[in-house]
């Protein structure tokens, strides 16, 4: 399964958080349906799924001649999990700061 890094890569890209958001509202899409919504090419929009694919946040299916994506959100609630337990450590260091300058 691919790290948290992978998935903050991912998603530092607006154009990939745009496709993924796509993806969420409307499982099933296509790459070519995705490329007439948004101002980049077919290619582009299949590279952006490629890297999303690569992070676990999106899986392929293949229907005839056409790959449709759903969203796989368990990297996501990775991603948060993290940054939740990273925040809290944060929280925890300010406020033996914040102590430190009171006293």
């Amino acid at each position: 399964m691919p790290g948290v890094d992978e998935v903050f890569f991912a998603l530092s890209d607006p154009t990939r958080r745009q496709v993924l958001r796509s993806v969420a509202q409307r499982p099933e899409l296509t790459a070519s349906r995705l490329a007439g919504e948004l101002p980049i090419t077919r290619q582009a929009v299949a590279k952006h799924l490629a890297a999303l694919q690569k992070a676990g946040l999106v899986e392929p299916r293949r229907a005839g001649r056409e790959t449709r994506y759903t969203l796989t959100p368990a990297p996501l609630v990775d991603a948060m999990g993290w940054m939740v337990d990273v925040g809290a450590e944060w929280d925890q260091r300010l406020a033996r700061l914040a102590e430190r300058a009171r006293g």
